[in-house]
């Protein structure tokens, strides 16, 4: 007599490690990005970037900052392709191992008066590492939480890793906040060293909780069926070119609002005369509020279709872009925590909160990991970094008006309704 045996359903409980583990990376991207930011204009200038002209030094070490946003790209290309090559696990600890160990790197590099020219080099070096390990780590990092995700629960999983982005943005304001109350002369010497340093524990962290976990369910089944593509991407070019276009449209949506809502504001609502303490804390607590809210609506979209509330939501951006310049304009402290708590927190937080699983529903698992990281990174470059300069020329070139930069907000809104008609047309659909 002989007995067969059939696959126990999915869990209905949640995998922490899997979620943490596709967590920890986002943190500490987001975590470096405005700690470096913020370190860069106001020490990386004087003790790295050491130069006769004040204004020079500035631009040397801003486009240290900006050095990122050229090589995630390149690192994203790599890193699918091994994604969809080797497998996830093997490439979330490189990519981990990259971002983070640059991160912590940067923290112990002597300064200027000590090695001289050594050390902006290395300061270079290890940027350039931490924008390669970036560009593979968001990919993988959603795919280890999408692909270990009961089919009911895609949403709810999908909108962990995304969480990160808010978490690091709170903790790296916090630790601005506390770092602006050291004397100055601590803080240049060795404080600003600290964030940098310490993130050595999420790291540690992160790295344990990906070793213990095995490769995903999803990347299992195609090595076992040997549909393991050759150049995943050059197939994403040919054969997916629309689910791409999908994607950006979607990502425009999410990061342009991003950018004004999240990190222009703090130029703006400063210009009004409103403390730059305040406004960081709205920023924080708006993250606070986008971190709690977007597993709850990733769960909401398990229930009710993704494309339909992202198209609700690209609605209600629409609509709140002008009302947002309005109450900002009061000028007021809570005007700046309430229209910050609304664009960033409750908008931003629910399209966040579904962009990644939306987008990896639109590619099949042997080439997913480079489907969703071309889609996203190209959707970032054009419309992420740039959404600050593009406010700041659009605010300048109308004699100060706040109306464009509304207008701005909108037509990414747009894009992503568009995308939003397209969702269910180009997803995968799965035997």
């Amino acid at each position: 007599m002989t007995t067969t045996t059939t696959a126990a359903p999915p869990t209905e409980k949640l995998n922490w490690k899997v979620l943490i583990g596709s967590l920890s990376g986002s943190v500490i991207e987001w975590f470096d990005f405005l700690v470096y930011g913020t370190v860069a204009s106001l020490v990386f200038n004087h003790t790295f970037f050491v130069t006769d002209d004040e204004f020079l030094s500035m631009m040397f070490s801003m486009a240290s900052f900006a050095l990122t946003f050229f090589f995630r790209p390149v690192g994203g290309i790599i890193f699918a392709h091994i994604g969809d090559r080797i497998g996830r696990k093997k490439t979330l600890f490189i990519t981990l191992m990259l971002m983070g160990g640059g991160t912590v790197l940067i923290g112990l590099t002597p300064d200027y008066a000590t090695i001289g020219l050594w050390a902006p080099i290395l300061l270079i070096v290890f940027r350039i590492m931490q924008g390669i390990g970036i560009g593979g780590e968001w990919g993988g990092a959603l795919l280890l939480s999408y692909e270990y995700a009961p089919k009911n629960r895609r949403g709810l999983y999908g909108a962990v890793p995304q969480m990160g982005i808010s978490i690091g943005l709170a903790l790296a304001s916090g630790v601005v906040a506390l770092l602006s109350l050291m004397p100055d002369d601590q803080f240049m010497a060795w404080g600003w060293r600290i964030p940098f340093v310490a993130s050595l524990v999420l790291l540690i962290i992160g790295v344990w909780i990906r070793s213990s976990l095995d490769e995903t369910p999803d990347f299992k089944k195609v090595q076992q069926s040997g549909a393991v593509v050759r150049l995943p991407i050059a197939e994403v070019f040919t054969k997916h070119w629309r689910a791409v276009l999908v994607s950006i449209g979607a990502k425009a949506t999410e990061t342009g609002p991003f950018y004004i809502f999240g990190t222009y504001v703090i130029a703006y609502a400063t210009g009004l005369g409103v403390e730059n303490n305040i406004v960081l804390t709205a920023v924080a607590v708006a993250a606070v509020i986008a971190t709690i809210w977007m597993p709850i609506f990733g769960r909401i979209s398990d229930s009710v279709p993704r494309a339909l509330l992202y198209r609700a939501v690209a609605i209600i951006t629409i609509v709140y872009a002008f009302p947002y310049y309005l109450i900002l304009n009061v000028g007021e402290a809570w005007a700046v925590f309430v229209a910050t708590a609304i664009g960033f927190g409750l908008l931003w937080g629910s399209v966040n909160a579904i962009l990644g699983t939306l987008i990896a529903e639109s590619f099949s698992p042997e080439i997913r990991y480079s489907g969703a990281t071309l889609g996203y990174q190209l959707g970032a470059a054009v419309f992420g970094g740039t959404a600050p300069l593009i406010a700041t020329a659009l605010k300048e070139s109308s004699g100060g008006e706040w109306w464009p930069i509304s207008v701005y907000v909108v037509v990414c809104a747009v894009l992503g309704l568009v995308a939003s008609f397209f969702v269910t047309r180009v997803a995968h659909r799965e035997g």
